[in-house]
Protein backbone atom coordinates (compact mmCIF):
# COMPACT_ATOMS: atom_id res chain seq x y z
CA UNK A 1 0.00 0.00 0.00
CA UNK A 2 0.96 3.37 -0.79
CA UNK A 3 0.01 7.07 0.77
CA UNK A 4 -0.43 9.87 -0.98
CA UNK A 5 0.77 13.52 -0.85
CA UNK A 6 0.88 16.48 -3.13
CA UNK A 7 3.11 19.83 -3.82
CA UNK A 8 2.14 22.98 -5.90
CA UNK A 9 4.48 24.07 -8.47
CA UNK A 10 5.89 27.33 -9.26
CA UNK A 11 3.12 27.84 -11.90
CA UNK A 12 -0.19 26.75 -8.95
CA UNK A 13 -0.07 23.31 -10.35
CA UNK A 14 -1.11 20.67 -8.28
CA UNK A 15 1.19 17.71 -8.60
CA UNK A 16 0.14 14.63 -6.76
CA UNK A 17 2.33 11.21 -5.91
CA UNK A 18 2.46 7.72 -4.48
CA UNK A 19 5.11 7.12 -1.61
CA UNK A 20 6.32 3.75 -0.48
CA UNK A 21 9.36 2.88 1.79
CA UNK A 22 11.20 4.49 4.13
CA UNK A 23 14.82 6.03 4.41
CA UNK A 24 16.53 8.34 2.14
CA UNK A 25 14.85 9.93 -0.94
CA UNK A 26 13.99 9.02 -4.21
CA UNK A 27 11.92 10.43 -6.96
CA UNK A 28 11.06 7.98 -10.14
CA UNK A 29 10.27 10.06 -12.91
CA UNK A 30 7.65 7.82 -15.44
CA UNK A 31 7.75 8.35 -19.47
CA UNK A 32 4.97 8.93 -21.95
CA UNK A 33 1.91 7.46 -21.93
CA UNK A 34 2.70 6.01 -18.14
CA UNK A 35 1.38 7.08 -14.79
CA UNK A 36 2.63 7.09 -11.06
CA UNK A 37 0.74 3.03 -11.43
CA UNK A 38 3.19 2.15 -13.81
CA UNK A 39 6.57 2.29 -11.53
CA UNK A 40 4.90 0.46 -8.85
CA UNK A 41 6.62 -1.95 -8.56
CA UNK A 42 10.12 -0.58 -9.26
CA UNK A 43 9.52 1.48 -6.28
CA UNK A 44 8.27 -1.23 -3.91
CA UNK A 45 11.70 -3.00 -4.82
CA UNK A 46 13.30 0.01 -3.48
CA UNK A 47 11.23 1.05 -0.30
CA UNK A 48 13.53 -1.25 1.75
CA UNK A 49 15.99 1.41 2.24
CA UNK A 50 14.39 4.38 0.58
CA UNK A 51 11.81 6.85 0.55
CA UNK A 52 10.73 6.63 -2.75
CA UNK A 53 7.89 9.59 -4.07
CA UNK A 54 6.05 8.10 -7.54
CA UNK A 55 4.93 11.55 -9.20
CA UNK A 56 2.43 11.43 -11.55
CA UNK A 57 3.08 13.80 -14.22
CA UNK A 58 1.13 17.02 -14.80
CA UNK A 59 -1.94 16.05 -16.93
CA UNK A 60 -2.22 12.80 -15.33
CA UNK A 61 -3.97 11.26 -12.47
CA UNK A 62 -3.72 13.06 -8.97
CA UNK A 63 -1.74 15.45 -10.97
CA UNK A 64 -3.19 18.85 -12.82
CA UNK A 65 -3.27 20.13 -16.74
CA UNK A 66 -0.38 20.93 -18.59
CA UNK A 67 -1.23 24.09 -18.40
CA UNK A 68 -1.11 26.75 -21.15
CA UNK A 69 2.52 27.33 -20.98
CA UNK A 70 3.19 23.73 -21.03
CA UNK A 71 6.92 22.81 -22.29
CA UNK A 72 9.80 22.29 -20.36
CA UNK A 73 10.33 24.34 -17.69
CA UNK A 74 7.35 23.71 -15.97
CA UNK A 75 8.74 20.09 -15.69
CA UNK A 76 12.17 20.56 -14.09
CA UNK A 77 9.90 23.21 -11.95
CA UNK A 78 6.99 20.30 -10.84
CA UNK A 79 10.53 18.11 -9.96
CA UNK A 80 12.23 20.50 -8.19
CA UNK A 81 9.24 21.17 -5.89
CA UNK A 82 9.36 17.27 -5.56
CA UNK A 83 12.75 17.75 -4.12
CA UNK A 84 12.11 20.61 -1.87
CA UNK A 85 8.85 18.47 -0.58
CA UNK A 86 10.89 15.43 -0.01
CA UNK A 87 14.19 16.04 0.42
CA UNK A 88 15.45 13.60 -2.11
CA UNK A 89 18.64 13.82 -3.92
CA UNK A 90 18.25 10.73 -5.76
CA UNK A 91 15.97 10.89 -9.26
CA UNK A 92 15.40 8.10 -11.72
CA UNK A 93 14.07 8.63 -15.37
CA UNK A 94 12.38 6.94 -18.14
CA UNK A 95 12.04 8.27 -21.40
CA UNK A 96 10.86 11.69 -21.47
CA UNK A 97 10.96 11.58 -17.36
CA UNK A 98 15.05 10.87 -18.15
CA UNK A 99 14.90 14.26 -20.07
CA UNK A 100 13.09 16.18 -17.30
CA UNK A 101 16.02 14.36 -15.08
CA UNK A 102 19.05 15.55 -16.78
CA UNK A 103 17.47 19.07 -17.91
CA UNK A 104 16.75 19.67 -13.72
CA UNK A 105 20.22 18.27 -12.90
CA UNK A 106 21.72 21.09 -14.95
CA UNK A 107 20.16 23.96 -12.37
CA UNK A 108 19.32 21.81 -9.40
CA UNK A 109 22.58 20.84 -7.09
CA UNK A 110 19.69 18.97 -4.80
CA UNK A 111 20.19 16.26 -7.56
CA UNK A 112 23.24 13.91 -6.40
CA UNK A 113 22.54 10.71 -8.44
CA UNK A 114 20.85 10.46 -11.32
CA UNK A 115 19.83 7.37 -12.98
CA UNK A 116 18.76 7.85 -16.79
CA UNK A 117 16.73 4.82 -18.46
CA UNK A 118 16.69 5.62 -22.41
CA UNK A 119 16.10 9.29 -22.63
CA UNK A 120 14.99 10.35 -26.16
CA UNK A 121 17.10 12.91 -26.65
CA UNK A 122 17.27 13.52 -30.26
CA UNK A 123 20.57 14.11 -32.30
CA UNK A 124 20.49 15.50 -36.05
CA UNK A 125 16.60 13.94 -36.61
CA UNK A 126 17.74 10.67 -34.39
CA UNK A 127 14.41 10.25 -33.05
CA UNK A 128 11.34 9.12 -35.60
CA UNK A 129 8.43 11.49 -35.63
CA UNK A 130 7.29 11.17 -39.10
CA UNK A 131 4.37 8.96 -37.44
CA UNK A 132 3.06 12.41 -35.80
CA UNK A 133 1.04 13.71 -38.30
CA UNK A 134 -1.35 10.60 -38.55
CA UNK A 135 -1.40 10.67 -34.30
CA UNK A 136 -2.85 13.75 -34.17
CA UNK A 137 -5.66 13.21 -36.66
CA UNK A 138 -6.58 9.71 -35.03
CA UNK A 139 -6.92 11.52 -31.94
CA UNK A 140 -8.85 14.17 -32.93
CA UNK A 141 -11.17 11.72 -34.86
CA UNK A 142 -11.37 10.17 -31.12
CA UNK A 143 -9.92 6.98 -32.71
CA UNK A 144 -7.60 6.04 -29.78
CA UNK A 145 -6.35 3.16 -29.85
CA UNK A 146 -5.76 3.35 -33.54
CA UNK A 147 -3.53 6.14 -32.35
CA UNK A 148 -2.03 4.47 -29.45
CA UNK A 149 -0.98 1.82 -32.20
CA UNK A 150 0.36 4.70 -34.30
CA UNK A 151 2.76 5.91 -31.42
CA UNK A 152 4.47 2.30 -31.01
CA UNK A 153 4.86 1.98 -34.15
CA UNK A 154 6.21 4.73 -34.78
CA UNK A 155 9.01 4.82 -32.29
CA UNK A 156 9.64 1.06 -32.66
CA UNK A 157 10.09 1.00 -28.87
CA UNK A 158 8.03 -2.27 -28.41
CA UNK A 159 8.71 -5.37 -31.10
CA UNK A 160 5.37 -6.90 -30.98
CA UNK A 161 3.89 -3.62 -31.76
CA UNK A 162 6.43 -3.02 -34.71
CA UNK A 163 5.96 -6.67 -35.95
CA UNK A 164 2.32 -7.31 -35.89
CA UNK A 165 -0.09 -5.47 -38.52
CA UNK A 166 -1.98 -2.42 -37.74
CA UNK A 167 -5.49 -4.49 -38.65
CA UNK A 168 -4.87 -7.26 -35.91
CA UNK A 169 -3.68 -4.94 -32.97
CA UNK A 170 -6.40 -2.27 -33.54
CA UNK A 171 -9.73 -4.60 -32.68
CA UNK A 172 -8.63 -6.16 -29.56
CA UNK A 173 -7.06 -2.80 -27.98
CA UNK A 174 -10.58 -1.14 -28.93
CA UNK A 175 -11.96 -4.11 -26.62
CA UNK A 176 -9.14 -3.19 -24.27
CA UNK A 177 -10.14 0.22 -23.80
CA UNK A 178 -13.83 -0.27 -23.36
CA UNK A 179 -13.70 -2.28 -20.53
CA UNK A 180 -10.58 -0.84 -18.88
CA UNK A 181 -12.55 2.55 -19.29
CA UNK A 182 -12.66 2.86 -15.41
CA UNK A 183 -9.60 2.09 -13.35
CA UNK A 184 -9.41 1.08 -9.94
CA UNK A 185 -8.35 3.63 -7.53
CA UNK A 186 -5.95 6.15 -8.00
CA UNK A 187 -4.88 4.56 -11.70
CA UNK A 188 -5.60 6.21 -14.59
CA UNK A 189 -7.29 4.52 -17.79
CA UNK A 190 -4.55 3.97 -20.61
CA UNK A 191 -7.31 6.01 -22.97
CA UNK A 192 -6.90 8.64 -21.15
CA UNK A 193 -2.84 8.89 -21.17
CA UNK A 194 -2.55 8.34 -24.90
CA UNK A 195 -2.83 12.01 -25.50
CA UNK A 196 -0.43 12.82 -23.31
CA UNK A 197 1.78 11.92 -25.79
CA UNK A 198 1.64 15.01 -27.89
CA UNK A 199 3.22 16.38 -24.59
CA UNK A 200 6.21 14.43 -24.55
CA UNK A 201 6.90 14.80 -28.29
CA UNK A 202 6.58 18.59 -27.48
CA UNK A 203 9.44 18.14 -24.60
CA UNK A 204 11.26 15.81 -27.48
CA UNK A 205 11.09 18.46 -30.07
CA UNK A 206 11.96 21.35 -27.40
CA UNK A 207 15.19 19.28 -26.14
CA UNK A 208 16.56 18.35 -29.98
CA UNK A 209 20.69 19.10 -30.32
CA UNK A 210 20.88 20.16 -26.70
CA UNK A 211 23.35 17.56 -25.54
CA UNK A 212 26.28 20.15 -24.89
CA UNK A 213 23.96 21.66 -22.18
CA UNK A 214 24.78 18.37 -19.66
CA UNK A 215 28.39 18.96 -19.82
CA UNK A 216 27.51 21.24 -16.50
CA UNK A 217 25.82 18.69 -14.85
CA UNK A 218 27.27 18.22 -11.29
CA UNK A 219 25.54 14.60 -10.36
CA UNK A 220 26.58 11.35 -10.68
CA UNK A 221 24.89 9.79 -13.71
CA UNK A 222 23.72 6.65 -14.26
CA UNK A 223 22.90 6.07 -17.67
CA UNK A 224 20.64 2.62 -18.53
CA UNK A 225 19.40 0.66 -21.84
CA UNK A 226 18.12 -2.54 -22.61
CA UNK A 227 19.53 -4.65 -24.69
CA UNK A 228 16.53 -4.96 -27.01
CA UNK A 229 15.41 -1.15 -27.59
CA UNK A 230 16.17 0.76 -30.68
CA UNK A 231 18.95 2.25 -31.51
CA UNK A 232 18.71 5.59 -31.45
CA UNK A 233 18.05 5.47 -27.61
CA UNK A 234 21.95 4.50 -27.90
CA UNK A 235 22.98 7.35 -29.76
CA UNK A 236 21.11 9.43 -27.41
CA UNK A 237 23.55 7.64 -24.27
CA UNK A 238 26.55 7.79 -26.08
CA UNK A 239 26.08 11.21 -26.69
CA UNK A 240 25.27 12.00 -23.34
CA UNK A 241 28.65 10.04 -21.83
CA UNK A 242 30.63 11.78 -24.17
CA UNK A 243 29.85 15.32 -22.31
CA UNK A 244 28.56 14.03 -18.86
CA UNK A 245 31.49 14.61 -16.01
CA UNK A 246 30.93 11.72 -14.01
CA UNK A 247 28.86 8.66 -15.78
CA UNK A 248 28.72 5.08 -16.03
CA UNK A 249 26.90 3.04 -18.26
CA UNK A 250 25.02 -0.22 -17.58
CA UNK A 251 22.73 -1.95 -20.65
CA UNK A 252 20.71 -4.53 -19.28
CA UNK A 253 20.06 -7.95 -20.86
CA UNK A 254 16.86 -9.01 -22.43
CA UNK A 255 14.44 -5.86 -21.56
CA UNK A 256 13.15 -3.07 -23.86
CA UNK A 257 12.12 0.48 -23.42
CA UNK A 258 9.17 -0.74 -20.84
CA UNK A 259 12.13 -2.47 -18.87
CA UNK A 260 11.13 -0.03 -15.37
CA UNK A 261 7.94 -0.72 -15.86
CA UNK A 262 5.60 -3.07 -14.24
CA UNK A 263 5.38 -5.00 -16.88
CA UNK A 264 8.61 -4.98 -18.20
CA UNK A 265 11.70 -6.38 -16.23
CA UNK A 266 11.74 -3.36 -12.81
CA UNK A 267 13.60 -6.08 -10.63
CA UNK A 268 16.49 -6.12 -12.56
CA UNK A 269 16.52 -2.36 -13.27
CA UNK A 270 15.52 -2.05 -9.61
CA UNK A 271 19.28 -4.62 -9.12
CA UNK A 272 21.29 -1.50 -10.99
CA UNK A 273 19.71 1.40 -8.64
CA UNK A 274 20.38 0.23 -5.67
CA UNK A 275 24.45 -0.04 -5.83
CA UNK A 276 24.16 3.11 -7.27
CA UNK A 277 21.67 5.07 -5.28
CA UNK A 278 23.88 3.40 -2.14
Amino acid sequence: MYRKGSVVSADGTTIGYRQVGSGPGVVLLHGSMLAAQDFMKLATALADGYTVTVPDRRGRGLSGPHGAGYGIDREVEDLQALLKETGASRVFGLSSGALIGVRTARVTPAIERLALYEPPLSINGSVPVDWLPRYRRELAAGKTPSALVTVLKGLQADRLFTTVPRFVLVPPLNLAFRFQRKAAGDDVPIADLVPTMSGDMQLIDELADTTQDYATVDADVLLLAGSRSPAYFGRSLDALADVLPRSERITIPKLDHSGPTDDGGPAEVAESLRPFFA
